[in-house]
């Protein structure tokens, strides 16, 4: 079958950009080669889109989205102390399926003066003052968390951090304070965006609490384990890309002309 193909009226040889077969003898050379090559540009713009879409820098705007959970001494962030905190950064395959990276885990000593809530630390089942924890400041912790994320934005040709998480409000909330508490200026995090994993799942899965979003999406849960940082993050970590691998399973993603609009 013959090769179709249009050119603008760059090319007068081309009829001013009406459509020719290649096999048409009737074309000079020169529109054929016109032709020809803007097929083969526009087979370039095609594979460079599709390209971008399958890497983690397309897909979220350029947001590098980093997996965070955090337990704490109670649910104010400017007063109440950080106790734990993990990080997993992620990443994308060459068919664009969203997967886990690296992560960090630190058990934190809880700032000069902080308030620690017994109701609090019931809940969560952490001694602050328990020597076994290894615990490390606030700035150590939080220095060694962005500098991985930095190190991610780079290497996946991102432009910022995005804080992922369930009830993402709460988590960023104390990220951000110990991070101005612990003066570090170079924070790679949005000051204010988020995604969040509790709206996402009661939107996909009807479901908005963690155990039950990861039930619903067929996912193990170990409640023993729930309310460590570490646990709840890579958890999280493993609802998120579900839910992006969902959305893209479906068929949501990468988007089509008619969803833009064309």
């Amino acid at each position: 079958m013959p090769v179709m193909a249009s050119v603008n009226n760059t090319y007068p040889e081309c009829n001013g950009g009406f459509l020719f077969y290649l096999g048409d003898k009737r074309l000079q050379p020169v529109a054929k080669f016109a032709i020809m090559r803007a097929a083969s540009d526009e087979d370039k713009k095609l594979m460079v889109e599709k390209s971008d879409l399958n890497a983690l820098s397309g897909r979220f705007r350029g947001f590098y989205p980093v997996v965070i959970d955090v337990e704490t001494a109670g649910f104010n962030a400017k007063t109440d102390a950080l106790l734990e905190i993990a990080a997993v950064t992620l990443k994308m395959d060459e068919g664009g399926w969203l997967q886990q990276d690296e992560t960090l885990h630190f058990h934190v000593k809880p700032f000069e003066g902080a308030n620690l809530q017994p109701e609090a630390l019931a809940f969560n089942g952490i001694d602050p003052h328990n020597p076994l924890r290894v615990a490390v400041s606030e700035y150590d912790a939080l220095y060694a968390i962005f500098k991985m994320v930095r190190a991610g934005i780079k290497h996946r040709g991102c432009n910022r951090a995005i804080i992922v998480a369930h009830n993402a409000n709460f988590d960023h909330s104390f990220l951000m304070a110990a991070a101005e508490r612990a003066s570090l200026k170079r924070n790679p995090f949005h000051p204010f965006a988020t995604f969040d994993t509790a709206a996402m799942s009661g939107l996909v899965l009807g479901q908005t609490v963690l155990e039950k979003a990861c039930t619903a999406a067929g996912m193990p849960f170990d409640s023993s384990q729930a309310h460590s940082a570490l646990y709840d993050t890579e958890q999280t970590a493993l609802l998120f890309c579900e839910l992006v691998n969902r959305w893209k399973r479906l068929g949501g993603w990468p988007l089509t002309l008619g969803d833009l609009g064309g």
